[in-house]
């Protein structure tokens, strides 16, 4: 079994996990909650504090599938000029351009990891 298992838990609870800043982006953290080791797929949480900005980091392309739930908050895609808000869900395949973003208000997200082997 890949993943862990574990049974539910609240992960916004303190002490539950800890939040790790993204390098490069003040105000962006991250809270993997469980990783697959065999193929680096993993799930995490991502926190934009209010006024977040991932400008440094550019248009994101990754080499991997990708599942965005907008748990809180909005976020604010600078290339296409929209804004999307909690409850609203992306899937992204390999390579798919996204971003930079801006959370004028805040935002959490819940996402989804999956690498190929």
């Amino acid at each position: 079994m890949p993943k862990q298992e574990m049974e539910f838990w609240d992960p916004f609870a303190d002490g539950a996990g800890e939040w790790v800043p993204i390098t490069g982006v003040d105000g962006l953290a991250e809270l993997v909650l469980s990783v697959d080791e065999v193929t680096g797929s993993y799930t995490r949480l991502l926190k934009f504090e209010p006024g977040a900005d991932t400008t440094p980091m550019g248009v994101q392309r990754h080499d991997f599938w990708e599942e965005v739930l907008i748990y809180k908050g909005a976020i604010h895609d600078l290339t296409l000029g929209q804004t999307f808000y909690a409850g609203q869900y992306a899937c992204r395949p390999p390579g798919m351009a996204h971003g930079p973003w801006v959370a004028a208000e805040g935002c959490i997200t819940f996402e989804i990891r999956t690498y190929r082997l």
